[in-house]
């Protein structure tokens, strides 16, 4: 089948991601995992790019917009493979239990991608030979394949009957029947043994939509060069990332994506750097450059949760607060709004502390008091205003100071000059 995701614009600020996503049964009527596929809208029935670029859409939406876990759930996920990444040229930034890599028939099988796939194999992940056919080089993977997927459209009995007899030399591979569109392929599949069924007549593609922020692109080179330096400073990198909401955004739920077993939940973006470590996070910016086609949110808006998440920051460290946590709390509450998202849908789906989860949900705990304070200065809110533990004055004042961090942060980011 064909890969992806993609992205477009929708709306000023955000950009609205797609992706497609078609089951795979066993015989029992189960689905037993999803085939995700590159969609350009909503309504696309078919993938239209089979790329690196298309590939590198498909992984980055399915771990840091939409989430494995809507997406799949516990279920196996294919995600299909262009060479470049085969051969190491592009990096893999998740971990072997979340994913079956599909080889697709369009690549060609030299020494260096068969080099490159047994190294996979031995890392833990699990190869699908997608649309195979003997004769093409493919069959020099056989011994590294878990599955081959047969297009049961293109054959004639005959033919797949050798192509089956094949395959199962190789005890250890799984037949996937594919492109089953009628009842008769259905039989088909049967009478030769096929493992598992995929197409029309068993299940059909959906196509799944989610609002999105696009990280900066200067943004993402500068993080790229800082972890990519000898000795990549952690500090650095979180203030990279935090400069940036939808940076900042990605990186935490790539965190919850791409790490299983967390030793613990995080309480600010730069725990999640730390967590996720210089070559994970070089290798979610590499693939978020490679997959570069949407805008930015705009300036106001971004400035807006900028200034907001360092507002939350000040207020917290002079109320003898974890001004990171604070940071995280107000970076979340602008970045449900740009989306919008029901900020509890949001929250969990990202690995957040208690504290910071309870703040943004139900405003509870000291630090849910900070973003409420700050909410009540940003809406004039006098009464409320009335009750806080930080003066008018002195929240004037941090006010102030936010928005001017928060227009040259994004100045930064984007490039641009504030007049």
């Amino acid at each position: 089948m064909q890969p992806a995701t993609t992205s477009r614009s929708d709306s000023e600020g955000t950009q609205l991601v797609h992706i497609g996503r078609q089951p795979i049964y066993d015989w029992s009527g189960h689905v037993v995992g999803y085939e995700l596929l590159f969609r350009g809208a909503q309504d696309d029935v078919d993938a239209t790019r089979r790329s690196a670029y298309a590939t590198s859409q498909v992984i980055v939406n399915a771990f840091t917009e939409f989430g494995l876990e809507q997406l799949v759930g516990g279920r196996k996920c294919f995600i299909n493979l262009t060479r470049d990444f085969l051969v190491g040229e592009l990096p893999l930034p998740f971990d072997p239990d979340h994913a079956i890599l599909e080889i697709l028939e369009t690549v060609e099988i030299d020494d260096a991608v068969l080099a490159g796939t047994a190294r996979l194999v031995e890392q833990g992940f699990e190869i699908a030979l997608d649309d195979f056919v003997f004769g093409l080089g493919h069959e020099r993977l056989l011994g590294l394949a878990a599955f081959v997927k047969l297009d049961l459209l293109i054959r004639e009995p005959e033919e797949l009957a050798e192509v089956v007899d094949q395959c199962r030399r190789y005890p250890g591979i799984r037949l996937v029947a594919e492109r089953v569109e009628t009842e008769e392929h259905i039989l088909l599949a049967k009478r030769f043994g096929f493992d598992l069924l995929q197409g029309y007549a068993v299940g059909r593609p959906q196509v799944l939509s989610a609002v999105a922020l696009s990280p900066s692109r200067l943004r993402r080179i500068e993080l790229l060069g800082a972890v990519t330096a000898e000795d990549a400073d952690i500090a650095k990198v979180s203030s990279i990332v935090q400069s940036d909401p939808a940076l900042s955004y990605r990186i935490l739920r790539a965190t919850n994506s791409a790490a299983t077993g967390l030793p613990r939940k995080v309480a600010s973006v730069r725990d999640a750097v730390v967590l996720l470590g210089s070559a994970k996070i070089r290798q979610w910016a590499a693939l978020m450059l490679v997959s570069d086609v949407a805008e930015s949110a705009s300036e106001e808006q971004l400035s807006t949760t900028m200034a907001r998440a360092r507002l939350c920051q000040t207020v917290a460290e002079r109320l003898g607060l974890a001004g990171e946590a604070a940071f995280t709390v107000g970076l979340l509450a602008g970045v449900a709004e740009l989306i919008a998202e029901p900020v509890a849908e949001l929250v969990s789906r990202l690995p957040l502390t208690v504290e910071i989860a309870e703040a943004l949900i139900d405003g509870h705990g000291r630090l849910g008091q900070v973003l409420a304070v700050v909410r009540a200065y940003e809406m004039a809110d006098e009464q409320a205003l009335s009750l806080s533990p930080v003066s008018s004055n002195e929240l004037a004042k941090a006010y102030l100071s936010a928005v001017g961090w928060s227009m040259k942060t994004i100045e930064g980011a984007l490039g641009t000059s504030v007049s």
